[in-house]
């Protein structure tokens, strides 16, 4: 078991997706990639159909009927990458704001350095943020720090969402037990990684913004993820947090 499965949700991303996929397909180590798309009306899944002719072995299609949520496209690709014979299993964007250069590092954290969780992390070393406006960086940074200092975690990135996993992590958290669909979801995911002892790292990378498509945040996944982390904090204290 030594493969190394990278889970890329899309909606509306034709204008990234042959670009990025053929990227990550150049790269040294031999990454497979799940496709999970909600049925994009731009037509990204048959993009990606059609590129499958190309890389047959490596690339693999999950379509949806619908747009369902972040959460629950990662949670799709997570059993379906535990149903195969993937080691790690990656979360990664398909707007180019994560570089995919860096796979190979976060991968190298969990295979070579011990690690269970590697975060790709904009926040370890300051703020390493490309094209945002400052009030889009202070939400973000300053999300990540008011859930640092609720939950407790050593995490400088908690909303990240470029993430390598080591199988077992998948394996030990209850994916039909993953409560939130957006930004939220990152946080519980590392969060119950964080109560279950597995060994967090954060690579320091720089987040790129999108410069094609348009972006998916929203209010209410703000909202979520506010209100979530306290809720699952005192779940947590109660002994009442499911892993």
């Amino acid at each position: 078991m030594t493969g190394a499965l990278i889970v890329i949700p899309t909606y509306n991303e034709i204008e990234n997706i042959e670009k990025l996929l053929r990227n990550v397909f150049s790269l040294q180590r031999n990454f497979h990639v799940l496709v999970v798309d909600d049925n994009s009306p731009d037509l990204t899944g048959l993009k990606v159909k059609e590129l499958q002719e190309s890389f047959s072995d490596r690339l693999h299609l999950l379509e949806r009927k619908g747009k369902s949520g972040l959460g629950t496209a990662y949670i799709a690709g997570f059993k379906w990458a535990l149903e195969r014979d993937y080691r790690y299993v990656f979360e990664m964007d398909a707007d180019f704001s994560h570089n995919p250069n860096d796979l190979i590092r976060l991968y190298n954290a969990c295979d070579k350095e011990g690690y269970d969780l590697a975060i790709g992390s904009r926040y370890k070393t300051g703020v390493n943020v490309v094209n945002w406006p400052m009030s889009r960086v202070l939400l973000s940074w300053g999300a990540s720090r008011y859930v640092r200092l609720v939950t407790g975690m050593n995490v400088f990135d908690t909303t990240a969402g470029f993430i390598c996993y080591h199988r077992k992590v998948l394996e030990r958290i209850n994916l039909d037990r993953i409560q939130f669909v957006g930004y939220a979801f990152q946080i519980e995911m590392k969060y119950k990684a964080y109560l279950s002892d597995f060994k967090i790292v954060e690579v320091p990378v720089v987040f790129t913004d999108r410069t094609r498509g348009e972006s998916k945040m929203s209010a209410g996944i703000i909202s979520e993820a506010i209100f979530g982390v306290i809720s699952m904090k005192i779940k947590s204290l109660f002994k009442r947090l499911e892993i």
